[in-house]
């Protein structure tokens, strides 16, 4: 039996995992605690974390294990400059730097800061450690395992087999990367690469997908699954710091500039709206070809996915209903590299001889609120506490359509809040979503919000929910008919919901309460987070939210926080 951490950095949104006798004990992103947004540092924050949360001092470590080999990354990054030069000299030398004064290095930084022997920090292959990420913590014995992201090393996608052990079955290298084209989209709508990927996803429901022949001379794709993108489009050196060059300008029109105020009945907005399906509806065929070459190659019945193309929980629910997966279709809470921090800790864990976890129920794997902090600092700023001996208050307050801040034991891992550091409403005033998306996020209008549902009732509002995807928000269902116009608040514009599945704890039982009033077992449910902030972590992290934000009251445990009259 072994206690192994996990970790990735130095590129975005670094995370921390540990893994002690094949169970996993903790997993955190460092931006939560650091407050940085996406922060790619060495997770110091986060390695700490979880280390208290399973009282080890770093020293009873038996292994810690990097998300990806850095000599191999250099060798990518430093070839493909080369091959673009001269034009690449200056983001060859920027490069060269950059993995000279730390990166390559990071496994000996990691055995310096935690005063480990170098011989037991070790690392693995990217998409390997996405593939265990998504596989070990799932419910199947035999799957296929299926990774997607930007580029890892060279890997951009792989099929894997999961049956015990995972075996590679096929793979695509640099430049050739599905990640890389939805990027290239993303900047191109004016969105952050690395950040503005959901985004596109978003805006995709609000247009026609009529520019899907155009965008095929952008990603080839063949009859047996494989992809290739046409060089001509892209910039692959990082030289326009775009991801796209003037081809794709020339093919689709003037990019849109970053930050412009969105109107989607301007014709200019209903353009870049229709780009957006059609990347969106090109993507989910490429992925749908992917993963049926995935259940040929495998035999599996079941189908585990990573990697950052994985989030996009609308091809996701296509995968699920046609690519034959008769077993069901399992992505992990935290499918990009944060996640590979975890699948990287379960990998040193099989390699010292520990068991396979038990499939993953919660993503609740990080600290929780300090309940005492909470209430000593709302009574020094000045606010009003009450201590809660049941939840009718909160009930009663959501009926009336207020907001409602919802901290509740450990944070969450992943991009999503799934009813530990949520924001919470009544799912059925379609002004709810105009007012948080615009006063309370500051945000594009059409971002959609998510509903979150008792599995036992989820069938009765939702189609094909619950399965192994909506406990964790990975995918989308379409809405009932008869439901459709009730829920207006959490039912996106093509009648589909980001639906998140509860069994228990507190959040349940808010829930049955909210049903015991006269209306459903739904609420509306997103981050609490402000605009370009990353999910609150603390008390002091909801406390400040609280205070800049209007919404009108915030929970943390059995704490009610309002302001004073």
């Amino acid at each position: 039996m072994a206690a192994v951490l996990g970790v990735s950095a130095h590129y975005h949104d670094a995370a921390a995992a540990l893994v002690v006798d094949g169970v996993i004990r903790a997993a955190v992103q460092e931006e939560r605690l650091s407050r940085i947004k996406g922060d790619p540092n060495l997770p110091w924050r986060a390695i700490s974390t979880c280390l208290e949360a399973a009282a080890l001092a770093p020293g009873e470590l038996d292994r810690v294990v990097f998300y990806e080999e850095p000599p191999v990354k250099l060798e990518r990054i430093l070839l493909s400059m080369l091959h673009a030069y001269p034009r690449s000299f200056r983001t060859f030398v920027r490069g060269l730097r950059a993995q000279l004064q730390g990166k390559l290095w990071v496994l000996d930084a990691l055995a310096d800061g935690l005063e480990l022997p170098r011989g037991k920090v070790t690392a693995a292959a990217h998409h390997h450690s996405h593939a265990a990420s998504a596989y070990y913590p799932s419910a199947f014995e035999h799957a296929a395992v299926l990774t997607v992201d930007g580029v890892g090393e060279w890997d951009t996608t792989v099929i894997w087999e999961g049956r015990g052990e995972l075996v590679r079955i096929a793979d695509w290298h640099h430049p050739h990367s599905l990640g890389l084209f939805y990027a290239a989209i993303t900047a191109f709508l004016g969105f952050a690469v690395n950040h503005g990927e959901y985004k596109v996803m978003g805006l995709a429901a609000y247009g026609q997908p009529r520019l899907v022949d155009t965008l095929r001379a952008v990603l080839r794709l063949e009859s047996d699954g494989s992809f290739s993108l046409e060089p001509r489009f892209f910039d692959l050196t990082g030289t326009t710091h775009l991801g796209f060059t003037g081809a794709l300008v020339d093919l689709l029109g003037s990019p849109r500039a970053p930050g412009r105020r969105w109107d989607l009945d301007h014709v200019d907005d209903l353009h870049y709206a229709d780009v957006a399906a059609s990347a969106q509806a090109l993507l989910e065929e490429a992925l749908l070809g992917l993963a049926r070459r995935a259940r040929r190659d495998t035999g599996a019945t079941a189908l585990c996915l990573a990697g950052g193309v994985a989030l996009n929980a609308v091809a996701n629910a296509r995968i699920a209903r046609d690519a034959g997966f008769s077993d069901g279709v399992f992505v992990p809470p935290a499918a990009g590299d944060a996640g590979a921090a975890l699948g990287a800790a379960l990998l040193g864990a099989r390699d010292l001889g520990d068991p396979r976890p038990p499939p993953l129920t919660t993503a609740a794997l990080g600290p929780p609120p300090d309940v005492a902090t909470a209430h000593l600092l709302a009574r020094e700023l000045g606010l009003i506490t009450r201590r809660l001996d049941d939840l009718a208050p909160v009930v009663e307050r959501l009926a009336r359509g207020q907001l409602i801040g919802w901290v509740q034991g450990n944070l969450e891992f992943g991009p999503r809040a799934l009813g530990h550091r949520s924001l919470l409403s009544s799912p059925f005033d379609v002004g709810q979503r105009e007012r948080i998306n615009r006063a309370v996020k500051r945000r594009e209008p059409f971002r959609p919000l998510a509903p979150s549902v008792r599995a036992a009732d989820a069938a009765r509002w939702f189609d094909g929910a619950p399965n192994a995807m909506t406990p964790f928000m990975t995918t989308v269902c379409p809405v009932r008919e008869a439901a459709r116009d009730r829920l207006g608040a959490v039912r996106h514009r093509d009648g589909t919901a980001r639906v998140q599945t509860v069994r228990d704890g507190a959040f349940a039982e808010l829930l049955r309460q909210f049903e015991g009033i006269g209306d459903a077992p739904i609420l509306l449910n997103t981050s609490l987070n402000g605009r370009d902030e990353p999910i609150v972590a603390t008390a002091t992290d909801a406390i400040a939210f609280f205070l800049a934000h209007p919404i009108e009251a915030l929970v943390v445990e059995d704490v009610l926080i309002t302001r004073s009259k």
